[in-house]
């Protein structure tokens, strides 16, 4: 059995940092790398690749909402094509700066809002899918387990890889606790280590409720602006280790 370790890097902006791209860069197998809208900007996503580059790790495009001032995490009223443009957009600096680094990217994964709206909402998913597609139909969705994501990225002939949250909870539904939501958010690391080692053996989501919602599990996410990312990283990386599981970027051969 092979599962990725992804994280979501590059999200300072400026001067300004957030979480540490340098230690996580030494745990997780692929990192999905802000494209300037909700974070990160041309100096953070060119060090961002260098050093993913330096240090193997396989890097994507984090497509958000244009939201620094919230990070991407408040709901604004584009429209299914001013989404597919966005995305697209976002895709074609991420590939650029990429290049520049002497890396590649190789997949696209929607953040925030813009990620938590195609979960559940098919023309807001299929927007996604489309733009991936239009830019480069060779790149893959990191898409959320048994969501729209995923189906949206089969319709448009996409590679899929399912991922599945250490940090996060998950509702009798399948989709993710709202971040409102008391509990929505694991900060305990040990017992997320445990949770994820429990999910990736029954090839299954564990909601809130104890229930086993049965998914093809590619990747595990860590969000890394939180405080405890890399305890996070780390306990899980350990513990899928120990539990006899190969570590490696989703797709590698």
């Amino acid at each position: 059995m092979r599962i990725d370790i992804n994280a979501d890097l590059g999200e300072g902006y400026g001067r300004y940092t957030c979480g540490d791209d340098d230690a996580l860069l030494g745990i997780v197998t692929s990192a999905n790398v802000a494209c300037g809208f909700h974070a990160g900007d041309p100096e953070i996503m060119a060090r961002t690749f260098t050093l993913a580059k330096q240090r193997q790790v396989a890097v994507g495009a984090h497509a958000g909402f244009p939201d620094l001032w919230g990070f991407g995490r408040r709901a604004i009223p584009f429209g299914v094509a001013e989404i597919e443009r966005l995305v697209a957009y976002q895709i074609g600096a991420a590939q650029a700066l990429a290049c520049q680094a002497g890396h590649r990217i190789t997949h696209v994964n929607a953040h925030g809002t813009l990620g938590n709206l195609s979960e559940t909402d098919t023309d807001i998913a299929d927007a996604v899918a489309r733009a991936i597609f239009a830019v480069d139909r060779n790149l893959a969705a990191l898409a959320i387990a048994r969501s729209e994501q995923v189906r949206a990225a089969e319709r448009a002939g996409l590679r899929v890889f399912s991922q599945i949250y250490a940090d996060r909870a998950y509702t009798e539904r399948g989709t993710l606790v709202p971040r409102s939501e008391p509990g929505a958010v694991i900060q305990d690391a040990t017992a997320a280590a445990s949770r994820v080692i429990a999910m990736v053996e029954d090839g299954a989501l564990i909601t809130v409720g104890g229930a086993r919602l049965a998914t093809s599990i590619d990747s595990v996410c860590v969000h890394g602006d939180s405080p405890h990312a890399i305890a996070m990283a780390r306990t899980v990386r350990q513990a899928l280790e120990r539990a006899g599981i190969t570590v490696a970027p989703f797709g590698a051969a």
